[in-house]
This record gives structure tokens, sequence and C-alpha cells, in this order.
């Protein structure tokens, strides 16, 4: 009986200890201290945010791995073989298929995912780009043009500047700053040049300048040259849209047919 009660004393006395132990590991969280969680990884997890590289210092990722975090964030490479989503797998040149104007069972399908483009980031695949892609695959529609002009503005106007002359607001504004003078595309140069130029250099960049082909899609980067086009139509006194059309290198004609033949 002795023994009984000498033994319940000291697992009361252990409870007690364990209870007394245990009391910090339940501390509350106050202003910028976190507190002691059970399992802390449910609220702070260890993973790594994408494209965030400035550093989280509940995060070990860094110290547990032998890839940095800036690394891992960096934008990757769709896996060979990925489809795109909005791409429908069918030629630049067979576009009265995408348009549904094939035959009386074809349905319109956006074109807007992801085309191959056969040209690497060289100075002799530019050359060779500039060469061979002579034609727009998109017909110039008004709300091609427009769209044209909205994307213009987001991601070309800035430096390219709303009239296509190279004085975009970042050169303008910032007080001759700018590394270097973004290209004037309303110069003789740029108005002689073929849609290859323009389309490489929207796939790759050019000089300080980076590639746009995460940024816009195959049709959108298209309609962008379309509107370039029709800047430097402008410039020309002559018209570019659906009934007027003209390219960089014919003069206007009521007759001329949109071109539909793709160049990829």
């Amino acid at each position: 009986m002795h023994n009984m009660i000498l033994l319940r004393k000291n697992l009361l006395l252990l409870l007690g200890a364990v209870a007394i132990l245990s009391m910090p590991a339940c501390s509350p969280s106050e202003g910028n201290e976190t507190g002691h969680e059970f399992i802390p990884d449910m609220a702070h997890p260890v993973s790594f945010e994408a494209n965030v590289y400035s550093d989280y210092s509940l995060n070990s990722w860094d110290e547990e791995s032998v890839i940095s975090r800036r690394t891992l964030s960096q934008p990757r490479n769709p896996v060979n073989g990925t489809i795109a989503r909005g791409y429908v797998g069918s030629r630049a040149d067979n576009l009265s298929v995408l348009e549904g104007s094939y035959n009386a069972n074809s349905i319109y399908t956006p074109a807007n995912g992801s085309v191959p483009y056969h040209y690497a980031d060289t100075e002799e695949d530019r050359a060779r780009a500039m060469a061979e892609i002579t034609t727009n695959p998109f017909p110039i529609t008004a709300s091609g043009l427009e769209r044209g002009q909205k994307l213009y503005t987001i991601y070309c106007g800035i430096c390219h500047g709303d009239k296509a002359d190279g004085a975009g607001y970042l050169v303008r504004d910032d007080g001759g700053v700018y590394p270097a003078q973004p290209a004037n595309f309303v110069s003789d140069d740029f108005i002689a040049s073929s849609e290859g130029r323009f389309y490489h250099g929207i796939m790759y960049g050019k000089n300080v300048m980076g590639g746009y082909s995460d940024k816009l899609s195959y049709q959108e980067r298209w309609e962008v040259i379309h509107y370039i086009r029709s800047l430097q139509a402008k410039v020309r006194g002559v018209q570019y849209g659906e009934t007027a059309l003209t390219t960089s290198n014919t003069a206007p004609t009521e007759e001329a047919p949109a071109s539909t033949e793709g160049a990829q």
C-alpha cells in the first residue's frame, strides 16, 4: 500500500514537472515574435516562392539545398513536346482552317498559343529570319490593329515611343540616362525592313532590349507588327487597314489581298 502511494506521488510530480517544462512551448505570439509553435512548418513553409528574389528569414531552403532560391525562381522553358494552352497545332499558312473559312465544317479557333520558331538567337539566324520571313500570316483587321496598339503601348511604347520614333518616356523623361537609344521604327531603314526583323527582335530582343516571346502570344506578336506598320504608313501618308493595304516595300493598293502566308 505504501509503495502504491509513493508511486502515485512520483507520477504526480513527474506530470507536474512535464507540465511546467511544457509551458514555454505554448507561449503566445506577440508583435514580431511568432511564439513557440507545434509543427511550425504548417504556418511557415520552407518552400520558396517563384519570382521572389528577396530573402525570407524563416526559409532555410538555401541552407538545405545545393541550388539557390534565385536559380530556382528563374522562369523556365517548357518541357520538350509541351503544347501550350490555346495552340491548335495548325500551321500559320493554313490560316483559313483557324478562321473557320476552310470549308462548311470549319470552326473558328483562336491561334493564341505557342508556335515553333525555327531560328536561333544568333546573328546568322537573325539575318536568315530577315530574308525568309517576309509576310505577316494574319490579315489586317481593325480589331487586330486595336489589340496591337494596346500591346505596343504596354510593351514597346515606353522605349520606342508612342509614334515608334525611338523617343519613349524612359528615354525622354529620364534625362538621357537610358543606356542605348531605342530603335526608330519609322526611319527609312526599318520601313524597308522585312517582317522577320521585327519578329526576330520580339522573340529574342536586341542589344539592351530583352525578348518578349514569353509575354506576347504568337498572334499578338504579329498584331504588334501590324500596328508598327500602320505607324510607318502614317508617316508616309498612306493608308494601312482592311480596305487599303500596304506593306513595307509596296505602295498602298485597294486590290492587294491580306496576306495569309506563313513564314515559320
